[in-house]
């Protein structure tokens, strides 16, 4: 086989704009894997189900067909990621304007307790309204000004305060201007009201802002939901976490004497002060809980040089996605072919070529293959291993992401997720070069992209994560081909049972992407220098302060 560099180059020249595609790597390959991981067969492939019992004994099987050593220190292809199963009954009213108002679970709020307790009880607790629920002191920013919300029921927007300048845009220096920071995350938004003492935490949800409609919210939350078990059982958790419609919303804020357009308009300024509602909150939570042994799968192909080998590059992607749902008449399996059994295949595929490689193509450091459980329910698989990491976090150099894969036609362009964060990206940008390709930015950053996938959890604790997605610009197509296919997928197929594998499918995209994928990890792994988080990054301290130990 030739060096990989070598091929793309020859590619890239030999026809305009095409991808270079090592022999190892195939779409029929990544097509046939996807519709194996995606069938009826794999139940939607939930964790703690029969489903995940036949997707990690598939991954394990294929993993170890391709030669792979195992990932596990222990010997094992696995690594046990110990998780709470929560199911949820809730009830919720509010006492406003001398009347009741009663909103309907899943249609006008969707509401869980995290807390691993039978039975939680919110009383007659005062609403605020806290605007965004932001405390940024860099930003100079705080929605809570002082405001005890100790017992309190929080009501907040979701995603970033939108700043703006003198011109009147989004200033880009406050809160990443468009794009989404943690801030903006919904995650956030429950750490800071729990931090805060509050009883419980309302989100309003709005479709654009949020990034996906409301469907989705209750889609996810309104079945059984997991998540990590903490020593404390979280107990330091708020007791009620909810969504809420925008009409709901607008409802209840209008009963209580406010406008909902007025007060978002308040929220966006840094003299904005919480505003306490002429309102009560009462929610009841009756919880089913139960011990859950989920599993990431692991495999590791060791590094050929003796002296960097125990250096690592991780590539993960998410294995599980939703499952099935027994209330639903016809199709109750989520098959999740987009998302996210089409990553996981095209991590196989890049898996398998790097196995192909002759001995002396082999990189120098340990390249490690993780396909994490969880994602769907809050990046759990991920979030265990940074906190239970099989190799040390000092010798791991990069995470590369796959979360979707290309299932139509090439492209001249790829998207990178948080581009500009780190020195990973110049090496995208020359690998995409040599396949004729373009790298840009994420076209909706306000949606937080970035925050929503595996490789978050890898940068939260300071390894340089790299995020590609496939690209819009498709060969032979219209300027507004790919962008209209990834509208279609999102307003009718994401988590939804229509997410199935499709007779127009080929994955052609996928393999360039995965030759894309393959050589930046091959880069890293044989570099003289390390990945490093650009300068005024958020995750730049965190690494800077672990490499120092």
């Amino acid at each position: 086989m030739r060096p990989l560099r070598l091929l793309l180059a020859l590619a890239a020249t030999a026809v305009s704009l095409s991808a270079a595609t090592p022999p190892a790597i195939s779409g029929a390959s990544i097509l046939a894997r996807t519709k194996i991981l995606a069938s009826d067969e794999f139940e939607g492939r939930a964790p703690a189900t029969p489903g995940e019992e036949k997707t990690v004994a598939y991954l394990e099987r294929e993993f170890r067909r391709l030669g792979l050593a195992p990932g596990n220190p222990n010997g094992t292809y696995l690594q046990n990621v110990p998780m709470i199963g929560l199911t949820s009954q809730p009830t919720a009213s509010f006492s406003v304007g001398g009347k009741t108002l009663t909103p309907t679970h899943l249609i006008d709020y969707v509401g869980l307790s995290r807390r691993i307790t039978p039975r939680i009880d919110v009383k007659s607790s005062e609403l605020v309204f806290v605007g965004y629920g932001v405390t940024a002191p860099e930003f100079g920013w705080d929605d809570y000004k002082g405001v005890d919300v100790r017992g309190k029921t929080v009501v907040m927007l979701i995603n970033d305060p939108p700043v703006t300048d003198a011109s009147g845009q989004l200033d880009p220096q406050v809160f990443g201007g468009k794009a989404m920071t943690y801030y903006g995350r919904w995650t956030y938004k429950y750490e800071i009201a729990s931090a805060k003492g509050a009883a419980a935490c309302l989100i309003i949800h709005e479709t654009g802002p949020a990034g996906y409609p409301f469907a989705v919210v209750a889609g996810t939350w309104g079945r059984e939901n997991f998540d990590l078990r903490t020593p404390d059982a979280n107990a330091s958790r708020v007791a009620f976490e909810a969504w809420l419609t925008q009409d709901f919303a607008t409802k209840l804020l209008a009963a209580a004497g406010e406008d909902f357009a007025k007060l978002k308009a308040a929220a966006a300024t840094r003299d904005f002060k919480p505003v306490t509602l002429k309102a009560h909150a009462s929610f009841a939570v009756a919880n089913k809980t139960r011990d859950v042994g989920s599993k990431n799968v692991v495999a590791l192909l060791p590094g050929s040089d003796p002296k960097l080998r125990d250096d690592y590059v991780i590539y993960s992607a998410h294995w599980d996605h939703l499952g099935m749902d027994p209330k639903l008449s016809g199709d109750q399996i989520f098959n999740g072919a987009a998302d996210n059994a089409s990553g996981t295949a095209l991590l196989l595929e890049v898996a398998q070529s790097f196995a192909a490689l002759p001995a002396a193509e082999k990189p120098k450091r340990s390249i490690l293959f993780l396909s994490v459980t969880g994602e769907e329910k809050g990046l759990l698989g991920s979030q265990y291993y940074g906190r239970a990491p099989l190799y040390p976090l000092t010798k791991t150099l990069a995470n590369i992401n796959v979360d979707g894969a290309n299932p139509h036609g090439r492209t001249s362009d790829l998207i990178v997720i948080g581009n500009g964060a780190s020195t990973i990206d110049a090496i995208g940008v020359a690998v995409a070069k040599e396949q004729g390709r373009t790298v840009l930015p994420d076209a909706q950053p306000e949606k937080g992209g970035y925050y929503r996938s595996d490789h978050f959890e890898f940068a939260k604790v300071g390894v340089p994560a790299y995020y590609p997605k496939p690209g819009r610009a498709f060969i032979g197509q219209p300027a507004d081909y790919g962008q209209k296919l990834a509208d279609a997928y999102t307003a009718d197929d994401y988590h939804k049972v229509s997410d199935e594998v499709r007779p127009d499918w080929t994955f052609e995209g996928a393999a360039q992407d995965a030759a894309f994928i393959l050589e930046v990890g091959r880069r890293i792994a044989n570099s003289a220098t390390w990945p490093e988080w650009n300068p005024g990054n958020e995750f730049k301290a965190r690494r800077d302060t672990m490499l120092k130990k």
